[in-house]
């Protein structure tokens, strides 16, 4: 399965100015993920830690490298390996304002687009919660995949059904050393097993956007792909603004920059919102044991 981007920024950007500061290299060494554990490692938290009561009532999420605003948007730009060819790769992610409650946690519901060489290939909503200590789940997700312009499949999984359990997408106080976590389950025949470890802290990094400082990079990677790293570059007060690869394993080489982002108006976001609940409505039709079992979406509440 193809691991979903679903990271977007924030409305606040950091800008550091117009100052070259270059990115860190797709390919870089290796550093602080291989460091001693902590010493408080033990206390970490993982997967296993998720409980309902553990979350308040609002869906708000403020993370301070993951905020989900709603009516942001945010464009990346860049390319990926497929059939061993390079195309052009484009991801448009929008935080809607939209609340879906799994488990009796309420989540925001993030609309994703994914494009190659102009084409849509999939389209995704995602679903994103912050829990009490400021850590932030991943709770489930429909991705409708495309082919030639026609529907192929949807590998959904949510959170408490068929066997699919939440994971943590960054945690509350990313530190370096410490274990890698689970970044959701679904067993076969979705066998979602993405896990996260935060690779490196206090990086900057520049990307057509902005340049950025105080950035945490996680890695994400399966078990059962050694050598094989997506890293995500994620930047104070905006969330994620750059995505590269390392390993001689990693077969899509996906690099991806954020090119651009702003505030949708009301009447953007009320569009937004049709849309996001027409893709809702598609997922109860064509997911019906997994997402049609899950309650519909509503508007957040002011």
């Amino acid at each position: 399965m193809r691991r979903s981007f679903g990271w977007p920024v924030a409305a606040a950007l950091l800008v550091l100015g117009a100052s070259a500061c270059g990115g860190t290299s797709a390919e870089g060494q290796r550093g602080t993920d291989e460091e001693t554990p902590t010493s408080d490692a033990d206390a970490w938290v993982s997967a296993e830690d998720y409980h309902p009561d553990r979350f308040a009532e609002s869906a708000q999420v403020d993370h301070r490298w993951y905020p989900l605003e709603p009516g942001t948007r945010a464009d990346y730009r860049g390319s990926s390996i497929e059939e061993g060819e390079r195309l052009h790769h484009g991801v448009t992610i929008i935080v809607t304002d939209l609340v879906k409650v799994i488990d009796g946690v309420p989540n925001v519901v993030v609309w994703e687009r994914d494009y190659t060489d102009g084409e849509l290939v999939e389209t995704e909503l995602a679903l994103f919660a912050q829990d009490e200590d400021g850590n932030i789940w991943h709770m489930g997700e429909y991705p409708e995949e495309w082919e030639d312009g026609e529907f192929d499949k949807a590998p959904a999984w949510v959170h408490g059904i068929a066997g699919a359990t939440a994971g943590i997408t960054i945690p509350a106080d990313p530190r370096t050393g410490t274990p890698d976590y689970a970044q959701g389950f679904a067993p076969k025949p979705i066998n979602w097993v993405d896990r996260g470890r935060v690779y490196k802290t206090g990086e900057r990094t520049c990307v057509p956007e902005a340049c950025y400082s105080d950035v945490v990079v996680v890695e994400e990677f399966e078990r059962t792909i050694p050598d094989a790293f997506q890293d995500k570059y994620y930047a104070p007060g905006v969330g994620v603004v750059r995505v590269g690869w390392r390993g001689e394993n990693d077969e899509s080489k996906e690099v991806l920059e954020l090119v651009d982002f702003r505030r949708l108006s009301p009447e953007e976001l009320a569009e937004v919102r049709e849309d996001a609940r027409a893709l809702e409505d598609r997922a109860y039709r064509i997911s019906a044991d997994v997402f049609g079992q899950t309650p519909r979406s509503e508007v957040a509440s002011p």
